[in-house]
């Protein structure tokens, strides 16, 4: 296709979700990522109070086996945006993020598209954590705003809960013990057993709106990473140095990786608290001034909070620079379908448009944060 000299508008027009199996209450959680040692965590029932979530979806099964892999949930929330197989065959352009890929490589866009089974067609897929749903986002925008393409689905997915597993720690907590260490889990890695969980979620863009029904124009995105500044927060392949600094796991032997959990997901809970609020109101503030929008013009708000206590956090924070972004507008799902990392801002969407009166001249703003080193993403779009 020759690129048009005009830019089309792009819009929003399908979006989806899955959420495997059935919702798991707080007080199932272990019967699906197992005790430690057969012991309960001790920091289980503080990091639940503080998040605030009441129940999450995981791609497992009480045996801790798999039901779902990243990228069987990411076709399946892909084939929700289509009535058909033809009309899945239409698609020219498929991104998709993810912070917890089934493989190092192929990609996670490969792996989805082998599964779609559909035709040739160009893929991408965006690495890094909460924020590769938007890198993914902006990928397939430029691409039908510059008229290379008619169409693209982005999504984003998470198969988190198969790396929390008790299993991947049990090594470490025996070695703490052989060497009369008390056999306590960092903080840093437990804590975020019973945080995160699993789900897809997927739009379908086009350069042209729905002819019947609603869609939702992107105005537009923008992202800012603020990794020339601020050192690495959460991590996952790695571990951190005394010094902050990050040791990749390829210095590891294979023992050692058992033995300190180097692949397991971790956070840095002090960097998180210092930086994580104050440098995104700065990037919302920024993005809103960059493209004159006023915070008095925003119908909707979905931010991405990890957790209800920063939801705290990032209200202080907004109110504090006098934007009027707060509670009143605000939509969230979290303490439902719990801390989906990328996928959690479009399975937030999704959820709104189901739910709420929607109408043309509505906006709506997405709020998401990385901590992964501290990056942060914003998108505005408009009912029409």
């Amino acid at each position: 296709m020759t690129l048009s000299k005009k830019l089309n508008d792009v819009y929003i027009n399908r979006v989806n979700s899955f959420l495997p199996n059935e919702a798991v209450t707080n007080d199932r959680m272990e019967d699906f990522l197992g005790l430690i040692q057969g012991k309960p965590s001790r920091v289980k029932n503080v990091v639940l109070r503080q998040n605030g979530i009441k129940s999450r979806y995981y791609a497992l099964d009480t045996q801790h086996r798999i039901t779902h892999t990243n990228a069987d949930m990411a076709a399946t929330a892909i084939r929700g945006l289509f009535d058909s197989e033809e009309e899945l065959k239409n698609i020219e352009l498929l991104t998709v993020g993810t912070a917890s890929p089934d493989q190092i490589f192929p990609s996670q866009a490969s792996m989805t598209q082998g599964l779609l089974k559909n035709k040739p067609m160009e893929v991408f897929s965006t690495s890094g954590v909460c924020l590769t749903s938007l890198q993914a986002l902006k990928i397939a925008y430029l691409s039908v705003l510059a008229g290379d393409k008619e169409n693209a689905v982005c999504c984003a997915s998470e198969l988190i809960s198969a790396s929390l597993l008790s299993k991947h720690y049990d090594a470490e907590y025996e070695k703490c013990t052989n060497v009369a260490e008390d056999p306590y889990m960092a903080f840093e890695k437990d804590f975020l057993r019973f945080m995160l969980s699993d789900g897809a979620g997927a739009v379908y863009l086009e350069n042209k709106p729905n002819e019947n029904g609603l869609s939702l124009k992107l105005e537009w995105i923008d992202m800012d990473s603020y990794a020339n500044e601020l050192p690495t927060c959460m991590l996952a392949g790695g571990s951190f140095r005394e010094d902050g600094e990050v040791i990749t796991w390829k210095s590891f032997d294979s023992l050692e990786l058992a033995e300190q959990s180097v692949l397991a997901v971790k956070q840095d809970i002090r960097l998180l608290k210092k930086h994580i609020i104050k440098y995104w109101v700065d990037h919302i503030e920024k993005c809103m001034e960059k493209h004159g929008t006023k915070d008095t013009d925003v119908t909707y708000v979905i931010p991405h909070v990890s957790s209800m206590f920063f939801y705290q956090k990032l209200l202080e924070g907004l109110q504090e620079r006098n934007l009027d972004l707060l509670e009143n507008k605000w939509f969230t799902n979290l303490t439902s379908v719990g801390n989906v990392a990328s996928a959690s801002i479009y399975i937030a969407l999704d959820e709104l448009i189901r739910t709420k009166p929607l109408k043309k001249g509505d906006t709506i703003l997405l709020l998401v944060p990385e901590s992964g080193r501290f990056s942060y993403g914003t998108v505005f779009l408009s009912v029409n």
